[in-house]
């Protein structure tokens, strides 16, 4: 599918659930997720480099596919400038509502889904995105973007991207999986009667066995993320990886002491967080 329609049915998809965008991903924001967010969020603006968190100027950063500002309020809370970005009007506005951020501390951005045109740059000591690579259609050109738009010294956040083993055999992966069917909470009959959208996507998966209702694309054995892209995509703007961390993400439909037992078998979500170098940190001066 041409980038152009990928992005039309992003954004019509987000525009659709803008209003209940939260209740649908209330798993993103349960406590052990958001608990594991901020630590690493934390660390990661630890790991700044730039005149900024020096003290000479206030440290701003980029909520790349901020959804309802779950990354944005993060960073406000850590005293960041922050520039909220979405490809949805009707996120942004949700975002703007339901922060109410200090003046001059939120300002947002309409993204057009292909690249950062318009931003200069080194413009930000912070670019941070979580869960939105995969519905972006070129995601190794907006990696290169997100490094483009860092200053010297700053840092890329990427999380809660697939690490792959989604699409191996791993029989940890597997038994996991099976549970959490198991434990998933069943709809009665009736009840789909009255959500007749379930029908409709069953239809649209007819059509086109790849459709997938909120526009995600890279979800596919033969189409995922490939970190070895976005490695490079990242080393060749002057980063060096600083953090990669694999981790089990908390699903609502793991029995706690089933997480437990898995989250050091079975890890399927992956943090990278890289910072650019200088050009003399590059060439070893």
């Amino acid at each position: 599918m041409p980038a152009e329609r990928h992005i039309r049915r992003n954004v019509r998809a987000h525009d659709g659930i803008a209003a209940e965008y939260d209740a649908i991903h209330a798993e993103l924001l349960c406590p052990a997720e958001q608990q594991r967010l901020k630590l690493k969020l934390k660390w990661a603006v630890g790991a700044i480099r730039t005149e900024s968190v020096s003290g000479n100027r206030p440290p701003h950063a980029l909520d790349f596919g901020c959804g309802t500002g779950n990354l944005t309020r993060l960073l406000i809370e850590m005293d960041f400038g922050v520039t909220a970005g979405d490809v949805s009007t009707k996120l942004l506005r949700r975002v703007r509502d339901k922060l109410g951020a200090p003046a001059g501390m939120l300002e947002t951005m309409r993204l057009n889904g292909y690249d950062l045109a318009g931003v200069r740059d080194g413009t930000f000591d912070l670019v941070a995105t979580y869960s939105v690579l995969h519905h972006v259609a070129d995601y190794a050109k907006i990696v290169d973007e997100l490094a483009r738009v860092t200053r010297i010294g700053g840092v890329v956040f990427i999380d809660h991207e697939a690490t792959g083993v989604q699409w191996s055999d791993d029989p940890g992966w597997k038994a996991l999986q099976a549970i959490a069917s198991a434990s998933a909470p069943r709809t009665s009959w009736w009840r789909k009667l009255l959500q007749p959208r379930r029908y409709w996507r069953r239809l649209r998966r007819l059509i086109n066995p790849r459709y997938q209702s909120e526009g995600d694309i890279h979800v596919w054995p033969d189409d995922h993320i490939e970190w070895d892209i976005i490695d490079s995509s990242l080393r060749k703007r002057g980063f060096e990886i600083i953090l990669c961390e694999d981790y089990l993400f908390p699903s609502p439909y793991y029995p706690q002491e089933v997480f437990e037992e898995y989250k050091d078998r079975v890890r399927d979500i992956r943090l990278l967080v890289a910072r650019r170098s200088s050009p003399g940190e590059r060439s070893g001066k």
